[in-house]
């Protein structure tokens, strides 16, 4: 996997690999020194290393996306919420967000040509963008499913992976073109030099909030797909709204926007709100519709859509702020204390937002959410850091730190079932005999139980992919910020028929 979608300082190699690493950036280099720098012109620079705790923290992050998605149908307490709530799975895209806004920090700590580094960011989002589109638009159809290609008038436009390409670009022009170049001494110029980038996401938080309760969702019609999950009688159906300030599945602002500009056919067709009370008898999982389901039950709706990209990019934003902490506390203690202050306050707000009546809401990205898994993701890199960069607990974490090494091709042959699918193809008498399957059947009977075999069969599919991530070469190196070669990474995901 190699270095992540940010722009490095130093001068980069002009062999430009097809495929960027688009989340780890950069080798995340930083120094290690818990003394003060010397004023000393003779003095020798204070040592570098690679950040490792953002390697461990991608690898968690990897680790859970295969885990929620190949296990969650069997427990669906970890998959994600039906609408509203939080659960494991809704942590996911977060935490992706969030260490890509802290590597673009190390990554763009000094810009020597802004021109430069604007065009090699905006290259590497279309490059990130057009990944998305090619793995989530739905040319590959996935595991269970040997066949491929996409009616380019119904391909999925919107994705994870392109909105990680959104949220990377907002951020990483906001720090080249956004921050003041002065030297950071002092608490208040800390906050001068990046007072810029707060008003953005301000005014990020600010449109959305106002598009989201503002805008008025008049009465809009669906058509039902003739080969529709459950076999339902396909046609037009009517969703009746007149209403504003809606969060609910139907009648919300987010849902309102995509259909304008991306159009029903190009969104997602199998919306985690089918697994709700009103659309599933089997809910919080997928299944057949009540007698009394509500019409939009069928409609088309996208979890990562323009609207909710905005403040998804929020995310990236705060992991930046982490990141610039990282670059300017030269002590771990300060750097742990600043962290843990800032997340816990990030967290608080989150559940304020919540008890003044804004849900938290994946498929919305709404403010509270924001607030409680950016929150998360915070503490989440205070413990990896305090353990592996801190205290050095290496060896517990080393399959982790290889897969976040190596994430984006985990992502592209696990997350979105190339691999499974490949091997799929191989099988006796009929598609269903497979090695895949066979293991995952073997492990079930084994210990007698349908979901906890799945469990263990995905635990092992985890393992396995650490080591490959092990035994593989840097996919596509870079240089470092300190100009030495080695591996960065990340990815998020989403299967074709599965909800990210």
């Amino acid at each position: 996997m190699s270095s992540m979608i940010a722009v490095t300082t130093t001068e980069l190699d002009e062999r430009q690999p097809l495929l960027h690493n688009p989340l780890s950036l950069s080798n995340e280099e930083v120094e290690i020194s818990n003394t003060p720098s010397t004023s000393s012109s003779n003095a020798s620079p204070p040592p570098t290393q690679r950040l490792l705790s953002l390697d461990v923290f991608r690898g968690l992050t990897v680790a859970l996306m295969i885990l929620v998605d190949d296990a969650g149908g069997a427990f669906p307490c970890i998959n994600h919420s039906p609408w509203f709530g939080v659960t494991l799975a809704d942590f996911v895209m977060p935490f992706f967000l969030f260490v890509v806004g802290v590597s673009i920090s190390l990554a763009l700590k000094k810009v020597s040509s802004k021109p430069l580094a604007t065009k090699k960011v905006i290259l590497r989002t279309i490059k990130l963008f057009l990944l998305g589109l090619v793995l989530q638009g739905g040319y590959f159809h996935g595991r269970h499913d040997l066949t491929y290609g996409i009616d380019v008038g119904k391909i999925r436009l919107m994705g994870v992976l392109q909105r990680i390409s959104i949220g990377y670009l907002f951020a990483a022009m906001s720090e080249i073109w956004l921050v003041d170049s002065i030297t950071v001494d002092s608490p208040m110029t800390f906050v001068k030099k990046y007072y810029i980038q707060w008003m953005i996401a301000f005014l990020f938080c600010t449109s959305y909030i106002c598009l989201l309760y503002g805008l008025y969702v008049p009465d809009w019609e669906f058509e039902v797909p003739s080969t529709n999950l459950f076999g339902y009688e396909f046609g037009t159906k009517i969703v009746n709204c007149g209403v504003k300030g809606s969060l609910e599945p139907p009648c919300n602002a987010v849902g309102l926007i995509d259909r304008f500009f991306l159009g029903e056919h190009h969104l997602y067709q199998h919306p985690v709100y089918r697994r709700t009370k009103q659309c599933s008898v089997n809910s919080p999982d997928y299944g057949p519709l009540p007698p009394s389901s509500p019409g939009w039950c069928l409609a088309p709706f996208d979890p990562e859509g323009i609207l909710s990209s905005l403040m998804a990019a929020i995310t990236c934003f705060l992991g930046l702020q982490f990141g610039h902490i990282l670059v300017h506390f030269k002590g771990h203690m300060q750097r742990l204390c600043l962290w843990s202050v800032y997340s816990f306050i990030i967290l608080f707000t989150g559940y304020v937002f919540e008890l003044l009546g804004i849900p938290f809401c994946k498929p919305l990205y709404t403010l509270s959410y924001m607030c409680i898994t950016a929150g998360a993701s915070g503490l989440a890199l205070t413990i990896i850091f305090y353990i592996v960069d801190v205290k050095h607990f290496r060896k517990p974490t080393m399959i982790l730190q290889w897969m976040g090494m190596n994430a984006l091709i985990i992502y592209a042959l696990a997350a979105c079932d190339l691999f499974p699918a490949a091997i799929q193809g191989f099988y006796l008498g009929s598609p269903e005999n497979n090695m895949v399957d066979g293991t995952e059947s073997l492990f079930q009977v084994m210990l007698h139980s349908k979901k906890w075999g799945t469990l263990v069969f995905v635990i092992v599919e985890i393992l396995f992919w650490g080591l490959v991530a092990d035994n593989s070469e840097p996919a596509f190196d870079q240089p470092s910020i300190a100009g030495v070669r080695g591996r960065g990474s990340t990815i998020m995901h989403t299967n074709n028929d599965q909800e990210p």
